[in-house]
């Protein structure tokens, strides 16, 4: 029922739905109505558009945040996004075992479809955006769970870009030969860095635009011609997951951060991955 009523976005539900659903009776499926009823965990509307709503009490009973209080969380299986079905539960019952890694995902919605091999990703979360990845070796319709092997799990920061930036901007002039920007990443031991003309910044210089220039013979040409020219520019109350996405979607490895719309600082993938990696 609370399948249903969710995925009909709060319609009642009539029995022959029901009973379609889980493969039974429509008479069936209505005394085992009238005895839910009778336990206050079912509410019947009445009328040519009624049917069953689950009560406050039967989402309390199955551990099932109320939808007005809930969000959806991704279910992707095989690459494709299942738009009827949210994660309600995720429980690592193997956590201890030397090699063994499972997870018994409990979901909203139907989920007899997903069969073993099936590759899924649940996530991210709302609150932690953590994300598992694996593969599927069992499922349990009664509970409707799926047991998983782990493959991944990423579990992305809450912090800020502003928390992690490098401050002051170190720059290069625009005018400045290849030669002379290749000495200061070398000199600052960075992999790119921001490029200035005119007090604004106008584009990326990296060790790649160096080794290129090498083999073009081009070390005396300058910065300006060889650069890559695109900046992206962040603010830096941005959480770092945010930042990571963007990094993925423009394709650049570094993003000059900025306060109220003035440039104070880069934060770089490198930065970025030395704060996700565990301190041992």
């Amino acid at each position: 029922l609370i399948t249903l009523y969710r995925k009909k976005m709060g319609s009642s539900i009539k029995g022959e739905e029901i009973a379609e659903l889980i493969n039974r009776n429509p008479g069936t499926v209505r005394n085992q109505m009238q005895a839910l009823r009778a336990l206050g965990l079912v509410e019947g509307v009445p009328g040519p558009k009624g049917g069953y709503k689950p009560t406050s009490k039967a989402y309390e009973l199955l551990s099932i945040t109320k939808p007005e209080e809930s969000v959806t969380v991704p279910v992707v299986v095989n690459d494709v996004v299942m738009e009827d079905l949210s994660v309600e539960e995720i429980d690592l019952p193997s956590i201890s075992h030397p090699e063994i890694c499972q997870a018994r995902v409990r979901l909203i919605g139907d989920i007899k479809k997903i069969v073993p091999g099936d590759r899924v990703t649940f996530g991210p979360t709302p609150v932690n955006e953590l994300i598992i990845s694996g593969k599927v070796v069992g499922r349990d319709d009664t509970a409707n769970t799926l047991i998983i092997d782990i493959e991944k799990i990423t579990a992305l920061p809450k912090d800020t870009v502003g928390e992690h930036m490098s401050s002051p901007i170190i720059a290069i002039n625009a005018d400045a030969k290849v030669i002379e920007g290749a000495k200061l990443l070398a000199e600052k031991q960075i992999y790119c860095a921001p490029v200035k003309k005119n007090g604004s910044f106008v584009g990326i210089f990296t060790l790649d635009h160096v080794a290129k220039a090498v083999a073009e013979g081009k070390l005396d040409a300058k910065v300006e011609e060889v650069m890559r020219p695109k900046i992206v520019l962040v603010e830096k109350d941005t959480k770092i997951r945010e930042a990571i996405r963007l990094m993925r979607d423009e394709n650049v490895r570094i993003l000059v951060v900025t306060d109220k719309g003035e440039p104070v600082g880069v934060i770089t993938d490198q930065k970025i991955l030395t704060r996700l990696a565990p301190q041992q």
